[in-house]
């Protein structure tokens, strides 16, 4: 039994689909992306290099039959033309929308309209009563009401002008969504929608100062290090470079590692912890700051972790440290400070030492990405 035939038949919807294709616009220059960035690690550290963007296979392939047009094409030209687009965030947002309807029969509707929307979703127990908050909400119309006689109907459509104040980002306990949506009303029928994802990027700029990052710790009378890392900001592509010098060395160590981690904090005080963060970096006291202890969330996510060393050091041996970051198995984002007052997204290197009896030293320092070009 077709269950989704039953449900259209009795809604009205049977024979009735909607789509939505977002296009280039003069004098714009959009990015392909392969995917929508997410949360997720991939297993494969090497998936990125068997399957590289927009790559398109040279062996032979059966045509297949495109059941909207019955024409044929090649099924690796139709997932091409599918790729799915970043914009940046000063880009307006255009395309068209095809209607389709039941051939030979006449469709009345009350309007057609298209919004687009950007919204903060929060995760279970988190949104306090208000899981979705929409900072950006435009409306037009498509059609007046009317009578539609054509089995396809497209209709184009512009949005120009938003200001696109977030990026998109699809977390743990938050997202950040744009999309359009198409209502096309009918009278004593249910509203047919359809939703279309729109993902939205960010362009940074190099900070006026980077300066390196230097600290000395470790355990009295036992361990004393210093780790030095060339910058402190760093674009999504670039290699992170540093030196670990060993100026004390009292403990048998027998390994040492270097993680990059991903914190995502989420919540009503996540203003009030990124106000604290900022005082600690500049040097100030470490207060306690009003709301504070609201309900705040937190997921750590290890994205890589590699050893540097293997074995003891001596006093005065110097390890060094190179890590690029385009070789994360992760999808990795900017650095976000309190957006709209509800999430942030931070990444620290994560050093570790192991001694002998599986003690595990660390030092965690953050650092701060920003992104130098889509995609």
């Amino acid at each position: 039994m077709n269950v989704g035939g039953l449900i259209n038949a009795i809604t009205g919807n049977s024979g009735y689909k909607i789509s939505v294709r977002l296009e280039q616009q003069p004098n714009q220059q959009l990015t392909n992306i392969d995917h929508y960035p997410s949360w997720k690690i991939y297993k494969n550290p090497f998936w990125r290099v068997k399957h590289p963007a927009g790559a398109v296979s040279k062996k032979q392939v059966t045509p297949i039959m495109d059941p909207q047009t019955g024409q044929y094409v090649n099924p690796q030209q139709q997932q091409h033309s599918s790729n799915k687009i970043a914009y940046d965030a000063s880009q307006d947002v255009g395309g068209v929308v095809t209607i389709q309807c039941p051939p030979g029969k006449k469709t009345e509707h009350l309007g057609i309209r298209i919004k687009f929307i950007g919204r903060i979703e929060m995760g279970y127990g988190i949104n306090e009563g208000r899981p979705n908050y929409d900072f950006i909400s435009l409306s037009k119309e498509l059609a007046p009401p009317g009578v539609m006689y054509q089995p396809i109907t497209e209709i184009p459509f512009l949005f120009r002008n938003m200001d696109k104040e977030y990026e998109s980002y699809h977390g743990r306990n938050a997202s950040v969504r744009y999309f359009v949506k198409v209502i096309m009303e009918r009278k004593f029928l249910p509203v047919i929608t359809k939703e279309c994802d729109v993902w939205v990027q960010s362009l940074g700029s190099p900070p006026p100062t980077n300066e390196a990052i230097k600290m000395e710790v470790g355990i009295e009378d036992c361990l004393h290090i210093e780790f030095e890392y060339d910058r402190r900001f760093y674009h999504l592509q670039d290699t992170i470079c540093g030196k670990i010098h060993f100026l004390l060395v009292r403990i048998k160590i027998k390994h040492m590692e270097l993680a990059v981690i991903r914190r995502e904090t989420s919540g009503e005080g996540v203003a009030a912890i990124a106000q604290q963060q900022k005082a600690s970096a500049a040097g100030a006291p470490m207060g306690v700051p009003p709301n504070a202890g609201g309900s705040v969330f937190t997921e750590t996510q290890t994205l890589v972790r590699y050893e540097i060393m293997d074995g003891a050091p001596v006093k005065g041996e110097v390890i060094p440290v190179k890590l690029s970051l385009r070789g994360i198995p992760a999808d990795l984002t900017p650095t976000y400070d309190a957006v709209n007052n509800r999430f942030s997204v931070r990444y620290y290197l994560n050093l570790v030492l192991v001694d002998e009896e599986d003690r595990r030293y660390f030092k965690q320092q953050e650092i701060i990405l920003w992104r130098k070009e889509l995609g």
